[in-house]
């Protein structure tokens, strides 16, 4: 039998104690997954000023109560929790990084949320973090085989590991996987010094005269993974794509792999999900029906009994890359079609007034609510025909995969992770799972959008469609798998 690996997972966000996207799906799915392989894995993360204690049953550890953490020239106090995740076959341990002044008493994670603009402070916070990470091993006596560090947030750890404690972590492997290179963590240069660091070390830690959290995640580590195979060919050619890291990436290229995400069937699964007006499988297709009109109701939108209007859904950060643009130039030749539409999601403020125009020009066919919602979002998943996507890139993406689990047909841009999980429709033969496109166009989308449209016209040839989706593998098991063979080949230095 293979020998059990002590992993730690740090990350920014991990279900349901702090989510703002996949990465937390991401970072409670992979680690429940991982100790279902018998793997003894543990899970880090800070504690924002929004998430309840009582409610996510976090309590003291008695020796891990105001740890004296360095920040440049200061020293601030962290208490670390504990707690755990859950699904119906597996338990993992939780640590949660709690402070007053860097985490409690600001209530979004990166950002102001009245506002949208980062906090000044995230890379102190975000070092301070990292520090109690380091702490939390030394004071438990708990060396792990492999630190799993994710996004930038967690970037700056394999610098602090390498540079500051190699005497104790020199046999521990890292990994560090990249979710989403739009974001990188990037500072002033003096920043350097106010994190701690001496200038010595600002080429590793520093990229375009700025530190570069990133950077030194990639810089240090044994090991980078990005969330899909395409999405890590393509930030390797494309400068844009990697947000100016191809270069660093590729001097590192032979340490670098692409692992695509899975879905947490005990949490997304419409068979069992309690969170949808009425569960189905693929043998009881129809009961999406009373889901479809429940999300109409909560968002206000008609009831067409005379007619079966497809809904097509959107639950999305509302920025750039997930093609809130394109929305916004295809929206007249897209409202002149027997649709509904209905987007959930929050982000750019910058787009919200348009968006907003669009539900008061077209009030029966699009409607719009800014706010997180993961009920709604299960809600929108079983309810609606179809799922919109037309990202600009896509590192891996969740929510095609949960659509083809509830059987709610994708509609994505050919890019990253969505070029890997969702294969397009054959009329010729019947095969795919869903509608694809190459170009970032309003001309492009449209024309998937079409396609999708005329074979909803044919309803035993969509169910067809339908059933391939919800056929498909697209548990954790694989990647889980994956992931352990890479920890196992990392330890014994083949990789």
């Amino acid at each position: 039998m293979a020998k059990t690996l002590s992993i730690l997972f740090v990350s920014s966000e991990v279900y349901p104690f702090a989510k703002t996207g996949g990465l937390a799906d991401v970072s409670y799915s992979l680690p429940l997954a991982l100790r279902e392989l018998g793997h003894d894995i543990r899970v880090m993360a800070p504690k924002y000023g929004s998430i309840s204690e009582r409610k996510n049953r976090i309590h003291e550890i008695n020796r891990l109560r105001d740890i004296p953490i360095p920040v440049g020239e200061n020293t601030a106090l962290a208490t670390v929790k504990s707690s755990s995740i859950n699904n119906p076959r597996s338990k993992v341990q939780a640590y949660i990084t709690t402070n007053t002044n860097y985490f409690d008493a600001n209530k979004g994670f990166y950002a102001d949320p009245s506002t949208g603009v980062d906090y000044e402070d995230n890379d102190e916070r975000f070092v301070f973090f990292n520090r109690s990470v380091i702490q939390t091993c030394l004071l438990l006596g708990w060396v792990p085989d492999i630190i799993h560090c994710n996004d930038w947030q967690t970037g700056i750890l394999p610098a602090l590991l390498r540079l500051q404690h190699n005497d104790v972590f020199a046999k521990t492997k890292i990994i560090f996987t990249i979710h989403n290179f739009g974001n990188q963590g990037d500072f002033n240069l003096e920043s350097i010094n106010r994190i701690g660091f001496h200038e010595s070390h600002a080429d590793a830690l520093s990229h375009k005269e700025k530190v570069n959290f990133m950077k030194a995640g990639i810089h240090f580590s044994d090991c980078i993974t990005t969330v899909s195979p395409t999405y890590a060919k393509e930030v390797l050619t494309d400068q844009k794509l990697s947000n100016g890291l191809s270069d660093v990436l590729n001097r590192r290229a032979e340490k670098m792999l692409g692992i695509a995400h899975g879905v947490d069937l005990n949490t997304w699964n419409p068979k069992i999900d309690p969170l949808i007006t009425k569960k189905y499988d693929k043998s009881s297709i129809e009961d999406k029906a009373p889901n479809k009109e429940t999300v109409l109701e909560r968002f206000g939108l008609p009831i067409h009994t005379d007619k079966n209007v497809p809904l097509i859904a959107m639950v999305t950060r509302i920025n750039e890359q997930k093609g809130i643009q394109l929305i916004l130039d295809a929206a007249k030749d897209l409202m002149s079609q027997d649709i509904q539409l209905v987007m959930l999601g929050e982000g750019d403020h910058s787009f919200y007034p348009q968006l907003k125009a669009l539900t008061k020009k077209y009030p029966e066919k699009f409607a719009l609510k800014i706010e997180f919602d993961d009920e709604l979002a299960h809600l929108m998943e079983a309810g609606a025909d179809m799922f919109l996507m037309p990202s600009l890139y896509e590192p891996c993406g969740l929510n095609q995969q949960y659509s083809l689990v509830y059987g709610t047909v994708p509609i994505v841009r050919k890019t990253g992770g969505l070029a890997d999980t969702v294969r397009d429709y054959n009329p010729e033969n019947g095969e795919g799972t869903g509608f694809l496109f190459s170009d970032y166009s309003a001309k492009s989308m449209i024309q998937a959008i079409s396609r999708a449209l005329e074979l909803y016209k044919n309803p035993e040839a969509w169910q067809a469609l339908v059933i391939n989706g919800m056929n498909e593998d697209h548990s954790w098991g694989r990647a889980a798998r994956q992931y352990s063979e890479l920890y196992r080949a990392l330890m014994k230095d083949t990789f």
